[in-house]
């Protein structure tokens, strides 16, 4: 009996001994499933994420791929109409030129055939005259000689000044070609418009604060707009002062990284924001100065240049214009023996009055010139930034240097892009606007919409009307018309009477 119980103990023994190791291989085999599945999911999630990455980048190249050919076909676009109008232009010109060639040569055959004819009708009277002495004779026949030669000496004067005009048209060519050759520069695309990126959109709600203590607060530091709306991960700082936009940016980018956001945080990150745009500021304006070779310049100038990197004109960054202005000027100055390094002096601070605050009355070219006046820049480049738009008479010829180079600059294929409904539109208003003179009969904008030429009636406007009619039209376009550089106005009165022989 005892043998038996003994028996039964250790079978009830080693049953529960089995019952509890499959009990805890149980639960370990669950705890590695639970692992399992945990680790998969998690390694699920980044890999959908990283696919997401993978497809918003190719989503973001295409995008860039797609605006730069759109932007190349844009430009394309244009050469090839402005160099049509350049052909009609040139055909036009020499049509004109050769009807003059030829009223003027039967004029001149003509006149040679009447002195020819008197001539001789001279020459038969003196044969009869013996009374006369012989002082008396060679003073008629000086005379006679004199009208002969008369037309002659006309012509070979007219044709010694045209020689004279084509050699210097010709000259000032090859100046300005190999000037524009040597300036290698690419085209500006850059926006105004400043956009932040965030992580997610969580973060729109800790920018905004509680109550929107958080962007009143930013706002109010900065002194720009915050624009959130349903767009993701994304904010938009708007302001009309680039340099505030500029502080507001990288203080934006600073608070998001930290993502610690709350008054006290956004004062202290604005300051140093603001330190470091001035940082940036005064080492572009050093950089540029030490591209350019430029010497002697004040710090207050240095300064100034510098903030001229956050502002643009027509989308074409105003400090690497003013660069480039300089570059242009310099090297166009050594091509007709001036002195380069005035020229490129004038030519690099000509836009400086754009980056004067706001308090300073008058255009830019005024309050720039009196500017660098008050820190002792010499007169020749005083009054070469006034003249560069043409509201002061230049006093030197470095002044109608710089008139030139910054003209050179603004006007070069991709420096001033405007979209092509723009473009059009701009078109269409400067033709509607010369149609609605009294006297037009027909306007056509050309060379890219930097002139316009009008055709009017020879029969209701008189010459001097036609002169008052370009200075009324070229008042009109600048007071009504915004448009990047300057806009030719040309006139065309013309008379044709045509008669055909049988």
């Amino acid at each position: 009996m005892a043998g038996v119980a003994g028996i039964l103990l250790g079978l009830v023994g080693s049953w529960m001994v089995t019952r509890y190791s499959r009990r805890m291989a149980a639960h370990q085999a669950n705890q590695l499933v639970e692992v399992a599945r945990r680790e998969a999911a998690v390694e699920a999630h980044e890999l959908r994420q990283k696919v997401e990455e993978e497809m918003q980048e190719k989503r973001s190249e295409m995008t860039r791929e797609f605006d730069r050919r759109e932007i190349e076909a844009d430009l394309k676009l244009r050469e090839i109409r402005a160099h049509e109008e350049s052909l009609a232009l040139l055909d036009h010109q020499l049509e004109q030129k050769q009807e003059r060639l030829s009223r003027e040569n039967a004029a001149a055959k003509q006149a040679r055939d009447v002195l020819r004819e008197t001539s001789k009708n001279l020459r038969k009277r003196l044969e009869g005259m013996s009374q006369m002495d012989a002082e008396e004779i060679k003073k008629i026949l000086r005379e006679e000689v004199e009208m002969e030669c008369q037309d002659e000496l006309r012509l070979l004067r007219r044709e010694t000044l045209d020689r004279s005009e084509h050699d210097l048209e010709m000259q000032a060519r090859r100046i300005l070609i190999a000037t524009m050759q040597r300036m290698a520069s690419k085209p500006n695309a850059d926006i105004t418009a400043t956009i932040v990126q965030l992580p997610n959109d969580e973060m729109k709600g800790r920018i905004i604060g509680r109550e929107g203590r958080n962007i009143k607060a930013f706002e109010a530091v900065t002194g720009v707009t915050l624009l959130i709306d349903e767009t993701p991960q994304m904010v938009l700082i708007s302001s009309f002062d680039p340099v505030r936009r500029e502080i507001a940016r990288i203080a934006l980018d600073s608070l998001v990284k930290d993502g610690r956001i709350h008054p006290a945080s956004i004062e202290e990150s604005v300051n140093r924001a603001a330190e470091e745009v001035n940082i940036n500021v005064q080492q572009a304006g050093e950089s540029a100065v030490e591209y350019l070779g430029v010497t002697g310049l004040h710090p207050e100038i240095i300064k100034l240049l510098g903030k001229l990197k956050y502002r643009f004109s027509y989308t074409q960054n105003v400090l690497d214009h003013s660069i480039e202005v300089g570059f242009l000027a310099s090297m166009i100055a050594s091509e007709v023996g001036l002195d380069p390094n005035i020229a490129k002096r004038a030519g690099l601070l000509h836009d400086i009055g754009k980056a004067v605050d706001g308090e300073y009355e008058g255009s830019h070219a005024t309050i720039g010139a009196e500017f660098v006046k008050r820190h002792d820049e010499t007169p020749i480049v005083v009054n070469a930034i006034a003249a560069h738009h043409e509201e002061v008479k230049p006093e030197t010829v470095y002044a109608g240097l710089v008139i030139l180079a910054d003209t050179i600059s603004a006007i070069r294929p991709g420096a001033r892009a405007e979209a092509m409904t723009n473009y059009i539109q701009r078109l269409g208003r400067l033709e509607k606007l010369a149609l609605s003179i009294d006297g037009v009969q027909q306007a056509y904008a050309i060379q890219a919409g930097r002139e316009i030429r009008v055709l009017v009636s020879p029969q209701h406007v008189s010459d001097d009307q036609a002169r008052e009619l370009a200075r009324e039209l070229r008042r009109k376009i600048e007071s009504e018309l915004q448009y990047p550089s300057t806009i030719k106005v040309t006139v065309i009165r013309e008379s044709r009477f045509t008669e055909t022989a049988t």
